[in-house]
């Protein structure tokens, strides 16, 4: 069975695996996050990469990586009208970005890689587009007060106390959580011929 070592140390991505019932280690990537590209796809994917390359690097220098071992890296930004939306850098940065999203259609782009113990890398992407009513500045304003969104993209995580603002989503929902799970188990099957979930060490039962 293959070990999966996840590149992250987002909690919502940790949560979709477990609730997949798989077993893995996590080893986050460090280091600030750098690429060139501008488009967000291509950006998203080249994070992806970045971070699995780094973490594989680290814990090949450490010898601490497996045959058994795969790394599994993401990155997911917000963008609106071709205009990223990073994680804001206060309160008054996410009001800012949450004032932008309301009433509109954004797009959310999350990159997936898989970097094998050999070190090559196979690598998509997956888009999202979500709608949202149009929210008031208090609702804004309660929704900050109530959640903390400074390491979200965009300023809000879905799956929580925004899902209010969600008036539609076109795609997959899982890539807006955090982890493009449709898009990943498809690349496990093209680039490897077999089913990604059964191929993974499983957690135990309790």
């Amino acid at each position: 069975m293959t070990h999966l070592i996840l590149a992250s140390a987002s909690p919502r991505r940790r949560e979709i695996l477990r609730g997949l019932g798989l077993a893995f280690t996590i080893c986050p990537a460090q280091g600030e996050e750098k690429s060139d590209k501008t488009d967000p796809c291509e950006l998203v994917e080249d994070l992806a990469r970045h971070k699995g390359r780094e973490v594989y690097d680290r814990l090949k220098a450490e010898g601490k990586l497996t045959e058994s071992d795969l790394i599994l890296s993401c990155d997911t930004v917000v963008s609106l009208d071709g205009k990223i939306l990073g994680k804001p850098k206060d309160l008054a940065d996410a009001k800012r970005m949450l004032t932008e999203l309301s009433g509109r259609t954004h797009t959310v782009a999350s990159g997936v890689a898989l970097t094998l113990p050999d070190g090559r890398q196979f690598s998509s992407r997956d888009t999202t587009l979500v709608s949202f009513f149009a929210v008031s500045d208090g609702e804004i304003d309660a929704y900050l007060a109530s959640e903390k969104v400074l390491d979200k993209a965009g300023a809000y995580a879905i799956q929580g106390g925004a899902s209010r603002f969600v008036r539609h989503i076109e795609g997959d929902y899982l890539n807006v959580v955090g982890l493009p799970l449709f898009e990943l188990l498809s690349l496990y099957r093209k680039k490897f011929g077999k089913n990604f979930l059964s191929s993974m060490e499983k957690a135990p039962i309790l």
